[in-house]
Order: C-alpha cells, then sequence, then structure tokens
C-alpha cells in the first residue's frame, strides 16, 4: 500500500468513527440507563454495583440508604476525583511521574490500603463461612480505616494515571512532575479534612460525596478507555486542547459504560438484586 493509499484508509476510518461513536454512546448510554434503577442515586448505585461489593455493614448511609460504594471505595474514588481536579489546575501538560521521594508516600498508601483490605477480607471469611478461623487479624477492621486507607489510594492512582495521560495525550507536554511536596502535603491535608466531615455521617455531607464518587470512577475509567481508545486509533500525541479531545473522550465514555453495564447485568442476573453482595 503506498503512503497516499494509507493516508485515505486513515481519513476514511477517522471519518466513520466520528459518526459512528456519538452514535453507539446514544445507544449504550440510553440502554444502560432504561435498565438502571431510577433517579439520580440510583443511577449512581448501578455505577457502584459495577466496581464495589456494596455490603451494607461496610458503607456509609445516609439515614437508611447505603451509599453507592463502600466506605473504602467512597474514599478511593471520591479521592481521586479531588486529585484528578487538583492537578489539572496546578499541573495542568505536567506528565513527569512522582520520584523515588515522593513514590515513598505513595507506595505507603499502596501498602496500607493493601493490608487494611486483607485483613477486612480476612475478617468476613471468618464472620461469613468460619474459615481460617486459627489465623488472627491484626486489628478489628472498621469503616473509619477503609475511608482513609481508600482515600490514600484515590490520591496514588490519581497521580499516576494524570502524569500518563498527558504523556498520551499532549503534542507538546511538560516533562516536570506532577507532584512536588508541597502539592502532595495540600492533597493529603484537604482529602485528611474531607474525610473528618464524612465521618460526622452528616447528609449534607454525604450525598455530595456519594455523586462526586461516583464522579470519581467515570473519571478514571474514561480517562484509561479514552487512552486505550488513542493507542488503537494511533492517535496519541496528536492534541493540542482539550476541546480537540471530544471524540476519545467519547469513546472512552462509550466504553466505560459497555463495561459497567456487562457487570451489571450480569451481576444482577447472578444475585437478582442492585444491593450488595449476600454474606451468607
Amino acid at each position: 500500500m503506498t503512503v497516499m493509499e494509507q493516508l485515505s484508509s486513515t481519513s476514511q476510518t477517522k471519518s466513520f468513527t466520528r459518526w459512528l461513536i456519538p452514535l453507539l454512546a446514544m445507544v449504550v448510554f440510553g440502554f444502560w440507563t432504561y435498565n438502571a434503577p431510577p433517579g439520580l442515586l440510583g443511577k449512581a448505585d448501578a455505577i457502584g454495583y459495577a466496581i464495589c461489593h456494596r455490603i451494607g455493614e461496610r458503607s456509609f448511609h445516609i439515614g437508611d440508604r447505603q451509599l453507592p460504594l463502600c466506605a473504602r471505595c467512597t474514599g478511593e474514588f471520591y479521592a481521586a476525583g479531588i486529585t484528578l481536579i487538583f492537578l489539572a489546575f496546578t499541573s495542568k501538560k505536567k506528565s513527569g511521574f512522582p520520584g523515588w521521594k515522593l513514590g515513598a508516600p505513595l507506595f505507603l498508601f499502596f501498602l496500607a490500603f493493601g493490608i487494611d483490605g486483607s485483613n477486612s477480607y480476612l475478617y468476613l471469611l471468618k464472620q461469613t463461612s468460619g474459615a481460617f478461623g486459627n489465623i488472627p487479624n491484626l486489628y478489628i477492621p472498621n469503616n473509619t480505616l477503609r475511608l482513609f486507607t481508600g482515600s490514600g489510594m484515590g490520591i496514588a492512582l490519581a497521580s499516576i494515571i494524570f502524569p500518563a495521560f498527558n504523556q498520551s495525550v499532549w503534542k507538546t507536554y511538560d516533562p516536570s512532575p506532577v507532584l512536588d511536596w508541597k502539592k502532595l502535603s495540600t492533597l493529603i491535608g484537604i482529602i485528611f479534612l474531607i474525610n473528618l466531615l464524612i465521618l460526622t455521617e452528616n447528609e449534607f455531607i454525604l450525598f455530595p460525596i456519594a455523586i462526586l464518587s461516583v464522579l470519581g470512577v467515570l473519571a478514571m475509567l474514561i480517562i484509561v478507555f479514552s487512552m486505550t481508545w488513542l493507542l488503537m486509533m494511533r492517535s496519541e500525541n496528536t492534541f493540542d486542547s482539550v476541546r480537540q479531545m471530544w471524540l476519545p473522550f467519547l469513546a472512552g465514555t462509550t466504553l466505560a459504560f459497555i463495561l459497567i453495564t456487562a457487570i451489571d447485568l450480569l451481576r444482577f442476573n447472578l444475585t437478582g438484586t442492585w444491593g450488595g453482595f449476600p454474606l451468607g
């Protein structure tokens, strides 16, 4: 194939996707909306349902209503959402990953998440099946620790996803690190204060956190799938502004909702409920 033929083929493919993706997006989102529970929090539940066990005892509640994500996932994804917003304003097109010094506290966040998650899962197995009774827990798990370890993980994940996105998208990007000690300290301070507010379990705090955590889930999925789309279309490092990114973002959103819809349908067919996994 000649160079001209290759360029023509590429142009035809891009032209085809420019109308196919919006059409597919409408079909996928319409199908998901129709099948998801009604109301804003119902739709939020359906997104949380795709990535979280949603066990009631391990979740915060607004009155009698469970939040869309468990305490750990609430912390993880609201913190990831805030971190992405924070970096979008303070680091813009910076694309450097944290060095080993800044990487150390982020690694500790990963480690704390893994330890608390493993300890909590062991405790759950003992409660529900009676297995592993001879293995002692490090401590009795609780939602406070789940919230704090989850939010630390959210900071760490977003701090990796953000520079990876910038490296994949922009024609020209700043190679300097997205984080420094001042930014990381500010982020940790913001998340720490929000966590303290969440622990009051005031409905005026929990409702926006419920929405923000679900938006954090969508943001992370859309960013990952948008980068995947760029690699598939061989369009990485071709953009100058966010406005030009409408098609990759729409493709990423469509792929995210295809994944969410598939998991929702599979899980609902297996359990018959939009609630958490049964404990026994």
